[in-house]
């Protein structure tokens, strides 16, 4: 596997254009020991190209590179590769390899995409935790990207499901980005799931990359699920890519003054599925419920019972969208040492979350 990393990290070459000249040589292997004269026959490549890889042969430390990558734990899987993920073989634009730490979605098992906003509000996080739970539970594998807001809490919420889920980056597979989710980029590993990307160990988040990585999201998907989206979004490509690989794209309903839904209730209008509820989703999949499906809400509020008076008074003032401490103070009348310490304690439980500062939600 040492020349399909070296072949993969090239730049002056695009994925169809691997894809053609590995059909071509059959190994990267072979095309790493050509002679430059043979290599000035293969009639489909460009001068640029054809200088692009005799740059990598010359520069590029196969040896040096290939260890680093094994002592990453970092597996390359190549187009041709009996673990090429199938479901992306028929996409557009496949790309010739990916990086994997951990394992790569099971072909035998169906998968879900849950994408959406970034700076979510309560209402989408906490959507998107309950699909990725319910999907996990019943079998189906989660695929998003590790970002903030609705990709964070499906993964999570998969997890919580003790399902499988599976994270595609817009950077090297060796950075956790954004840098606060590295507790859940290793869970995603240690419970059985993966860490994937096309681009090469080390390469950072730039812009560009994130749309581009959205056509694997969806490509490794058989449905897509959309969880609030602005009416220009990552997370409407996403949709679209879906669309143009044949596969059924669901979207959350939410209030029509929000900017937030405004790409979900579009893409309804133009004949989305609608999620009205994870068990709604379960019926549409046809799949058997078999056990009594409880919300992460559900056992919030069950585990409700457990809490001391004045803990219950506190949480059951914080609502899905934020409250800041001098509202909370009014509603509670509690002094701002007693209700500070309250609502530390309900979160360092899980209950509640600071979203900003002195803002607090339900989780």
């Amino acid at each position: 596997m040492k020349y399909e990393n070296w072949f993969a990290s090239i730049g002056t070459l695009g994925n169809r254009k691997k894809i053609q000249l590995k059909e071509y040589m059959k190994t990267a292997k072979r095309l790493y020991y050509i002679e430059e004269t043979r290599l000035k026959e293969i009639p489909f490549l460009t001068e640029r190209e054809r200088e692009g890889i005799l740059f990598a042969k010359r520069e590029y430390e196969v040896e040096r590179n290939f260890e680093k990558l094994c002592q990453s734990k970092i597996r390359i899987i190549a187009w041709g590769d009996k673990e090429y993920p199938k479901r992306l073989l028929d996409i557009l634009d496949p790309p010739y390899a990916i990086y994997v730490k951990g394992q790569v979605p099971m072909e035998t098992m169906p998968t879900a995409a849950i994408v959406g906003a970034r700076r979510c509000t309560a209402y989408g996080e906490k959507y998107a935790r309950e699909f990725g739970e319910i999907l996990g539970k019943h079998g189906i594998q989660v695929i998003s990207g590790l970002a903030r807001g609705v990709d964070g809490s499906s993964h999570r919420g998969a997890l919580f499901g003790n399902g499988k889920t599976f994270a595609v980056l817009g950077c090297g597979v060796d950075i956790c980005y954004p840098r606060e989710h590295i507790g859940l980029y290793m869970d995603i590993i240690e419970r059985g799931g993966g860490i994937l990307s096309e681009l090469p160990p080390g390469s950072q988040p730039l812009p560009y990359h994130f749309p581009k990585r959205n056509r694997i999201i969806s490509g490794l998907s058989d449905i897509v699920l959309v969880i609030e989206a602005r009416k220009k979004s990552g997370s409407l490509i996403t949709a679209d890519l879906a669309l143009e690989q044949g596969k059924d794209v669901y979207a959350l309903p939410g209030p029509i003054h929000s900017t937030l839904s405004q790409g979900c209730n579009h893409l309804i209008a133009q004949g989305a599925g609608i999620l009205l509820s994870p068990e709604f989703l379960l019926e549409e999949l046809s799949i058997s419920k078999g056990n009594i499906y409880t919300s992460s809400n559900e056992n919030l509020h069950k585990n409700e019972k457990m809490l001391e008076r004045n803990a219950k008074i506190v949480y059951s003032c914080v609502g899905f969208y934020p409250k800041s401490i001098s509202q909370l103070m009014e509603e509670t009348k509690y002094a701002p040492e007693e209700l500070l310490d309250l609502l530390v304690s309900l979160e360092l439980q899980g209950y509640i979350k600071e979203i900003s500062k002195n803002y607090y939600i339900k989780v």
